[in-house]
């Protein structure tokens, strides 16, 4: 049965956050005005972001009521309740998460206490998750679409220290071995690379040596905040018996509120956070991007969509298999998006690029064997 779960949720991950992915490059390129004079780049992470996270907690809000027991309260239904089972169908069997047993002797002895912590630290996975997205959004003004697939790759190792600095674990020595071949692998990727990302009203900047530089900072604050996510994540579920969709739903449920609220403020300029001009509602400003380029709809709908689809099969592999076994999953889907990416948007990649994204990959295929002999 175990097998079979894990079939069908690397073949979810994969269809969706391929048709994902298209969508996410389209929205990072120049969008054409409506009277055809000029091209623009879409800059509110925010808006994208609070679109995704909408739909995501309303499809895993319509999962649990689905799959969950009838008669059940609401609470128990998203896992507030102290004595509450994984009511959306989950199994109560006791989970492995990365080498550990989840234990309710953790979980605190009252059902407020109980409830006001794991809301807590739902609250602080949504906090990362909404300050990560838009680092990760603004890179690609400065590096490439598959430059920033074979960087996310590099995930692992974010992972594994928040995993080290947070709470402590450690790891088998095959994985720190598997880490230093990713990191090798796209240092030799960005070394060789030549292709600049689409220009927009500020091509110029995006283009010159500091931009890549800058590019690549804030893919690494993506990639650190992502960590902690997952991290945290991992945490939660080894302290309190949720489903990988109650989490699915508080946490975007969170992200929307974070990001509505500082979407609609009148907020200063804060470059990457909020890169609308002082005093301005970005999600106004958003809204008129929208009328005024409306080729963005329907990549914008196709991000969202597929996006809150495929955090189901996301968030049923990590309540079962784990962050680091997700990881694995979604990092062999980048390699089938970059080559997505390339035939599909025209990239050009070095031979230089191809022995690096080969180095990188040949880690994660490592990872996976060493995680295969560990089961059998």
């Amino acid at each position: 049965m175990s097998i079979i779960r894990l079939g069908l949720c690397v073949s979810g991950v994969y269809a969706m956050f391929l048709l994902w992915a298209i969508a996410q490059e389209r929205l990072s390129v120049p969008f054409q005005s409506i009277d055809g004079q000029s091209a623009h780049k879409f800059k509110s992470a925010l808006f994208i972001g609070t679109c995704q996270s909408f739909l995501s907690s309303l499809s895993a809000l319509t999962y649990i009521l689905i799959r969950g027991k009838s008669g059940s309260s609401l609470p128990a239904l998203l896992g507030l309740s102290l004595a509450a089972k994984t009511d959306n169908g989950a199994s109560d069997a006791k989970k492995v998460i990365n080498g550990r047993t989840p234990n309710s002797c953790n979980a605190p002895s009252s059902s407020s206490s109980y409830r006001n912590r794991l809301l807590l630290g739902y609250l602080q996975c949504s906090t990362f998750i909404t300050l990560a997205a838009p680092f990760g959004f603004a890179a690609l003004s400065y590096i490439t679409y598959p430059t920033m697939v074979l960087g996310k790759s590099c995930k692992l190792v974010p992972v594994m220290l928040m995993n080290v600095l947070l709470y402590r674990r450690r790891f088998a020595p095959h994985k720190y071995l598997v880490v230093a071949m990713v990191t090798a692998g796209i240092s030799v990727f960005m070394f060789f690379g030549d292709e600049k990302p689409s220009k927009g009203s500020n091509g110029a900047q995006s283009q010159s040596p500091y931009g890549q530089l800058l590019g690549v900072a804030y893919l690494l604050v993506n990639l650190i905040l992502d960590g902690a996510v997952n991290s945290t994540q991992d945490e939660i579920f080894s302290r309190y018996k949720v489903s990988g969709q109650q989490m699915m739903f508080w946490i975007n449920a969170f992200c929307t509120v974070l990001s509505v609220t500082l979407g609609t403020l009148p907020l200063p300029h804060i470059p990457v956070l909020h890169p609308t001009a002082g005093a301005q509602s970005e999600f106004a400003s958003a809204v008129a991007f929208v009328k005024e380029h409306p080729s963005i709809v329907l990549p914008l709908v196709q991000f969202s969509l597929t996006g809150a689809l495929g955090q189901l099969f996301i968030f049923e592999t990590l309540q079962h298999f784990g962050s680091l076994t997700l990881v694995t999953i979604t990092l062999t889907r980048k390699m089938f998006t970059m080559i997505l990416s390339v035939v599909i948007y025209n990239h050009k990649l070095t031979l230089g690029q191809w022995l690096g994204a080969a180095i990188v990959f040949a880690g994660i295929s490592l990872w996976a064997v060493a995680q295969e002999r560990r089961r059998s």
